[in-house]
């Protein structure tokens, strides 16, 4: 028997038996999409053969390509593709926050956050899920060793390396990628980082979640994976957004430097009154 059928048969019996994801559970992938008309289909198609147990939720900001529509229309043929229309852009950050509490008012007990361009392989979600078996939080990252980015510019790759390095030393997190976003959380894990209160976006959502978690002490696992720049639509990243994470990350720092006497930079965290979902 080879792995593919291998791999088939094991989700075939954690199906039968209401399992989800064998020692994970109940397993959402939230899609954040606006204008990803063309690109949908393909990344649902993709993490629905590569990942039978797991079920979608697209979370659609009125994207004006008709998006929705097409997400709809995947829902209608597939009972485990689910679709949250918002108003408008309301942001990445956002998008993610509505997703989980989607999640966790549904029952689920894991979310995987991923990118609808195709740049995040669904077919590496089996290794996250595995690695979420005995961890909070599951990051797969691009700098770690093992993993790597394809089709990027040298000066995109410098970047975020850069980006990585300075939120590692400024916030003291044993992360080589704390921006990436292509990850699982535990859904009693996310109750822990009172995301009624987060309000970044893009890169520095990604890392207020991983500094969150951090200081909250829960055990986070970088996998490595392979990041492909994306083959059809426009990049949603920006000077803003750069610029964002930058600040925030500065802003973060100086708040646990104040904290820190008297106190380690985790304690207290518990503490704080859980709103969400």
């Amino acid at each position: 028997m080879n792995a593919g059928s291998a791999a088939e048969d094991r989700f075939a019996a954690a199906e039968e038996h209401g399992g989800g994801y064998p020692g994970v559970g109940r397993v959402l992938v939230v899609v954040p999409t606006y204008n990803e008309a063309d690109n949908l289909p393909v990344i649902a198609d993709r993490v629905r053969r590569a990942v039978p147990p797991v079920e979608i939720l697209v979370v659609d900001d009125n994207s004006p390509d008709g998006t929705g529509e097409v997400a709809d229309r995947l829902a209608g043929e597939d009972p485990r593709v689910h679709v949250l229309h918002r108003a408008g852009k309301q942001g990445l950050g956002a998008a993610y926050v509505a997703g989980f509490g989607w999640a966790a008012e549904h029952g689920y007990d894991a979310v995987v956050e991923m990118d609808a361009d195709g740049s995040h392989a669904p077919e590496e979600l089996p290794r996250l899920l595995d690695a979420a078996r005995d961890a909070d939080v599951v990051i797969g990252s691009r700098w770690t060793s093992g993993g790597q980015v394809v089709n990027w510019p040298w000066h995109r790759q410098l970047l975020s390396r850069g980006g990585n390095l300075y939120t590692r030393v400024a916030l003291g997190m044993p992360l080589s990628d704390a921006t990436g976003g292509f990850r699982v959380y535990r859904v009693p894990a996310l109750a822990r980082l009172d995301l009624d209160s987060v309000a970044s976006q893009g890169y520095s959502f990604q890392v207020e979640l991983s500094w969150r978690a951090h200081r909250a002490g829960l055990r986070t696992v970088e996998v490595p994976i392979t990041f492909a720049e994306r083959e059809r639509g426009t990049s949603k990243m920006s000077p803003v957004i750069v610029g964002e994470a930058l600040w925030r990350v500065t802003l973060w720092s100086v708040t646990d430097r104040r904290v820190a006497p008297g106190r380690g930079r985790r304690d207290g965290v518990g503490d704080e009154r859980v709103r969400w979902p």
